[in-house]
């Protein structure tokens, strides 16, 4: 995978909205912040609009997402959220200029749909938070510490715990995937993400337990899970079951569909649908293995 530069001080940043639209005062606060570590912050002309529950209508979403892929000026470009909308735009994205001027691309949850994008055109990107998570009663969230220590070419490492697997449990290789309802949206598509060889990282939100059984069986089914060299999992939050349990928790889900292979599955990674939701460079080859108890994911 091809890596973008790393970021210095007066370096251009682009924000936009590719999919849900934004509220300003969610938003405005960490722009500051973002300019404050010295970069220069350039926003979509229409990264406030509001559209139904999009920020502007695709061709506006579009504009402004594309305007910053052109950019040679610009080194970053920062999803304002998540929500729904990425897919609308993707089949319509030009890479033909991004590609003589490379930049990262932050994001999560509905932003995976643009990483797998990014992943097919053979470049790296940043899994990680976006602004309504900078800050925390009015201070910076460690997250977005993390995020501008990256940016800037400090690739961090974590530690955790909860290893429940009963495999090997050292695994080398890229990394890659992201929201997993999303991804399981993208089977089948241009975009479907190639995951044969790599760690594959999922997390999602607000699902149902049913519905995390049919993802994992449907991504096994389709061959996403069968070649990995290892399962990492990131939050699983707020899910929910029916007034009938199924049965099962969310590890218990998740080993259930991998019990045929023989890589590890690793849980309880920093990184999701959480408060400090810790950037992860895909693209990027990372070691995963178990001293003293945790889990150290670190950078190669």
């Amino acid at each position: 995978m091809q890596q973008p530069a790393f970021l210095k001080s007066g370096d251009r940043i682009r924000i936009v909205s590719p999919a849900g639209k934004v509220q300003a005062e969610n938003i405005l606060p960490s722009v500051k912040l973002l300019e404050e570590e010295g970069f220069e912050i350039c926003c979509g002309k229409h990264f406030l609009e509001s559209h139904f529950q999009f920020a502007g209508t695709d061709q506006q979403r579009l504009q402004d997402l594309q305007k910053a892929l052109d950019d040679p000026k610009c080194k970053a470009i920062i999803c304002s959220r998540g929500g729904y909308g990425s897919i609308r735009i993707a089949d319509q994205l030009d890479f033909s200029k991004f590609r003589n001027n490379p930049k990262w691309l932050v994001g999560f949850s509905d932003i995976t749909v643009l990483h797998a994008l990014f992943q097919r055109e053979g470049f790296c990107s940043i899994h990680g938070p976006m602004p309504s998570f900078y800050l925390n009663e009015g201070k910076p969230t460690e997250s977005y510490k993390q995020l501008v220590h990256l940016l800037r070419g400090k690739i961090p490492t974590y530690t955790f715990t909860n290893h429940l697997s009963t495999q090997k449990s050292k695994a080398i290789g890229e990394l890659c995937g992201g929201n997993l309802s999303i991804l399981y949206s993208l089977l089948g598509t241009p975009f479907q993400p190639v995951v044969n060889g790599r760690i594959l990282f999922i997390e999602d939100l607000s699902e149902y337990m049913y519905h995390l059984d049919r993802m994992m069986h449907n991504l096994k089914f389709a061959g996403l899970l069968k070649d990995l060299k290892a399962l990492l999992v990131g939050s699983f939050t707020e899910m929910k079951d029916n007034d009938s349990p199924f049965g099962q928790s969310v590890e218990q889900i998740i080993l259930e569909a991998v019990r045929e292979y023989d890589y590890p599955v690793y849980f309880n990674c920093p990184s999701g649908h959480i408060g400090e939701n810790m950037p992860l460079l895909f693209g990027h080859t990372y070691c995963i293995d178990e001293q003293d108890g945790l889990i150290r994911l670190s950078p190669v």
